[in-house]
């Protein structure tokens, strides 16, 4: 594990908490999950090694770099990655619904 990694794992927000909390040891469909798991250049909120879905939580400071996000998100993408991205707010106040987006997600 790379200094930034655990930085960043020490560093998690609330959100990154609350999910993380819902899908580590493989509590969500059985599928096992990483966090803050680095992917070429990037390092992944989450990710599903197989079936190769990426979860990315978005707070404010994402509403300044869009365009960074973006190019991210297609990088990851020409990986076989599928990038899914969710609103820190809807993680405190939806979080069953993120849940069954993901799930979804992952049985497709």
């Amino acid at each position: 594990m790379s200094v930034l990694q655990r930085q960043m794992r020490h560093s998690s927000t609330e959100p990154e908490r609350l999910l993380w909390g819902r899908i580590r040891n493989r509590q969500l469909a059985g599928y096992k999950f990483r966090r803050q798991h680095p992917i070429g250049p990037y390092i992944a909120d989450f990710a599903c090694l197989s079936p190769k879905l990426i979860i990315e939580l978005d707070g404010r400071i994402h509403l300044k770099q869009q365009q960074y996000d973006e190019t991210r998100s297609r990088f990851l993408e020409t990986l076989g990655f599928k990038v899914m991205r969710f609103q820190n707010i809807d993680v405190y106040h939806r979080l069953s619904e993120v849940l069954g987006t993901i799930e979804a997600a992952l049985i497709l």
